[in-house]
């Protein structure tokens, strides 16, 4: 038997892991959920059962497969959410705030450099989303957190860096670029941590990990005997990237918990106010290409929220929901405030078109519909800066598999969404990285297969009225605090 090559990806609302053959066909999949504990601005996990579902789903897979079949590890994850534990004892010393927690506001705003000088030298701007601010916040609020830090011992390091420390027996201490980043504390320009902004935010570099290329030796993990070498280490959203693969000029979108548009600009930054300029994964210390990233902070969890609020459904049954509609409401699910191209924390969610006859089914169009319109405005933002979407963009991501979704989304980009017929792409994505990584390419041939696809079925101007109506709806949420 071929060896396969085992990724492990660590989401928001679980813990995932696949083996795939050298063609990038999957010869096994395991899940489990793992749900952060989320409550107003506050969103975070334990780190003993986040380590924990990592370590059984890949377990029970490579138990499925046999060990001795994995040829590589790779290991990707949520990117801002960070992990704050003691190098001595092992033990973590703070709860794992995730990407989606707001405490840190008070830190960004105590904060001296400018969004200005943020940007230009992370591509990333100063919010409570990065994190940067939340280990400050740990180490004002955590006295465990404080202790470690004033013993030396602290560690302060993304998911996917925490993991990969688990599995090596805390031999390997090291993360690489796309989430070195999304730190807030990584100068993109360098590809080396920032001394101004780790000084700005009082985070020792000592208590940062080296940041190594995606594609490195990043140890090795021993399962019933078998020594599976870990040669990846990167973000979820990069991942995907990989697996499609995005070259310059292409768009891809994501539907997960959170939603992204990513655009690749080439091998040179380009910076645009309202975006995020990230880095792709790299193959070796001087790779290097970009992206302009615009994410949504709520898709996925937007449709838990509704369940939360006592709305009967299924996501399974999403579309036929949205079929029996017949006025969907107009709604803002700004859990968490809006991403990019506004990055305004101050906005709750907002809805209105109510009235006596409103049903279920218009509420879960409702949020179907403010999702393709939160991901058209940034597709707007993009083209009104001379930055053009390919003609074909890819789609993925669980939500990608509401038809409803996507075919409102291709009528208001106007664009024409190839869904691939297999959705874990930040899987399949880290387990080509490390195919190709270990077989420099030789006999990899992970080629994206396309499933269905979606056309735009009304005309440029019916959906630029439709958007105008969106517009005017956002810029009103926005001015009633």
């Amino acid at each position: 038997m071929d060896k396969l090559f085992i990724a492990l990806d660590i989401g928001t609302s679980g813990c995932r892991a696949m083996a795939a053959d050298a063609q990038g066909r999957c010869a096994a999949q395991v899940s489990a959920p793992l749900v952060p504990l989320r409550k107003g601005m506050l969103s975070e996990y334990d780190a003993d059962a986040l380590s924990g579902c990592a370590q059984k789903v890949l377990g029970d897979l490579l138990t499925q497969v046999g060990a001795e079949h994995a040829g590589a590890l790779a290991v990707s994850s949520q990117r801002s959410t960070i992990v704050l534990w003691d190098k001595t004892t092992g033990q973590p010393v703070a709860p794992v705030l995730t990407w989606e927690d707001g405490r840190a506001a008070q830190e960004c705003a105590e904060n001296t450099l400018s969004q200005e000088e943020v940007h230009l030298l992370t591509g990333l701007y100063k919010t409570p989303y990065f994190s940067a601010p939340k280990v400050t916040w740990c180490l004002k609020n955590s006295a465990p957190a404080a202790a470690s830090l004033a013993k030396g011992q602290l560690a302060a390091a993304p998911v996917a860096s925490y993991i990969i420390w688990k599995l090596t027996q805390g031999e390997v201490f090291a993360t690489d670029p796309t989430l070195a980043q999304r730190t807030l504390l990584f100068d993109i320009h360098t590809l080396s941590w920032s001394e101004k902004l780790c000084h700005s935010f009082g985070v020792p570099l000592a208590c940062l990990p080296p940041v190594l290329p995606s594609c490195a030796d990043y140890g090795t993990f021993t399962y019933q005997g078998v020594k599976i070498p870990i040669v990846v280490c990167v973000g979820d959203q990069q991942a995907a990237a990989a697996y499609l693969p995005l070259t310059r000029g292409k768009t891809s979108l994501n539907y997960g918990t959170g939603a992204f548009l990513l655009h690749h600009v080439g091998q040179e930054a380009v910076l645009l106010q309202g975006m995020l300029t990230s880095l792709g994964a790299c193959t070796s210390a001087e790779d290097k290409n970009f992206l302009l990233e615009g994410p949504i902070t709520a898709a996925g969890s937007a449709f838990l929220w509704l369940q939360a609020q006592g709305f009967a459904f299924k996501m399974e049954d999403v579309d036929t929901w949205c079929a029996s509609a017949k006025k969907p409401v107009t709604l803002l699910p700004a859990l968490g405030g809006l991403g990019a191209p506004y990055w305004d924390y101050s906005v709750s969610p907002v809805v209105t078109g109510l009235s006596p006859f409103t049903t279920t089914a218009d509420w879960v169009a409702g949020m179907a519909r403010a999702v393709a319109l939160l991901m058209a405005d940034i597709g707007a933002y993009l083209q009104a800066n001379g930055i053009g979407l390919s003609p074909e963009i890819a789609v993925s991501g669980g939500l990608c598999n509401s038809a409803y979704l996507m075919q409102f989304e291709a009528d208001l980009l106007q664009r024409r969404l190839v869904m691939l017929s297999e959705t874990h792409a930040t899987l399949l994505g880290a387990a080509r990285l490390a195919a190709t990584h270990l077989a420099q390419g030789a006999g990899v041939s992970f080629q994206p297969k396309q499933g269905r696809f979606f056309s735009p079925q009304i005309s440029p101007a019916q959906a630029g009225s439709i958007y105008e109506d969106w517009r005017r709806f956002v810029a009103w949420c926005r001015s009633k605090k």
